[in-house]
């Protein structure tokens, strides 16, 4: 079944940020209760002449993380790369591919920002609103917050702070490597998403399916 947005995309970045902060009150921060079979990892990369975007997904099986199927899609982009408001311009094109998949996974795992964004409404956050999907941002950079320092073993983690508010987790995944900054995007609860990041992260800093979907666009770019 193919999926269609009525988000509008080419705005303005003070509209942009207008959108977001109204469908950010739509967003569902809780424990995701549902049996998850499959899951995805979502990227988008520019090409190589910087005017276009190639974005992808590959989807896994849960219990075991043998992949199933990838969709990769490639359009033009239409809004410019600003902080803050990623999803404008890497949505659209993962909609597109998300609409070449044959198998749709139970849960995507975005490279980017969930509610750890300043307006609780990064990338996995919208793109899991969208597609009525639970999702995880898991950023390799920090957007917004507050941390005390991550220990240096697999599997530590401390809680990524607002103005008090826990929006998310610092989560060492590898020993010796930089943690993530894991945030749910929507329909997920913060520990949840942490302790299904580090669950994904079998040998690597990114989550498999994450990783998976990197390497895909970026073949194809």
């Amino acid at each position: 079944m193919s999926t269609t947005s009525q988000n509008p995309w080419n705005v303005d970045p003070a509209t942009a940020r207008s959108i977001q902060a109204a469908m950010g009150d739509l967003v569902r921060i809780e424990d995701y209760t549902g049996e998850i079979r499959t899951v995805a990892g979502a990227d988008v990369t520019a090409t190589v002449d910087g005017k276009g975007l190639i974005g992808g997904f590959a989807v896994f099986r849960w219990h075991d993380f043998a992949p199933i199927t990838t969709a990769v899609a490639a359009q033009p982009a239409a809004f410019p790369y600003i902080p803050g408001l990623l999803s404008f311009r890497e949505i659209p094109v993962l909609l597109e591919a998300w609409n070449q998949l044959t198998e749709k996974p139970d849960l995507i795992f975005c490279d980017g920002q969930g509610i750890a964004h300043p307006r609780r409404f990064g990338l996995a956050s919208h793109l899991g609103l969208l597609l009525k999907c639970p999702s995880i941002g898991c950023a390799k950079k920090r957007l917004i917050g507050e941390h005390q320092t991550v220990e240096n073993i697999r599997g530590s983690w401390k809680p990524l702070f607002v103005d008090g508010e826990i929006i998310g987790a610092v989560l060492r995944t590898r020993q010796n490597v930089k943690p993530l900054f894991v945030s749910p995007g929507h329909r997920v609860g913060i520990e949840q998403a942490k302790d299904l990041v580090l669950t994904a992260c079998t040998k690597y800093r990114l989550p498999d399916p994450i990783r998976a979907a990197h390497q895909l666009v970026n073949q194809q770019r």
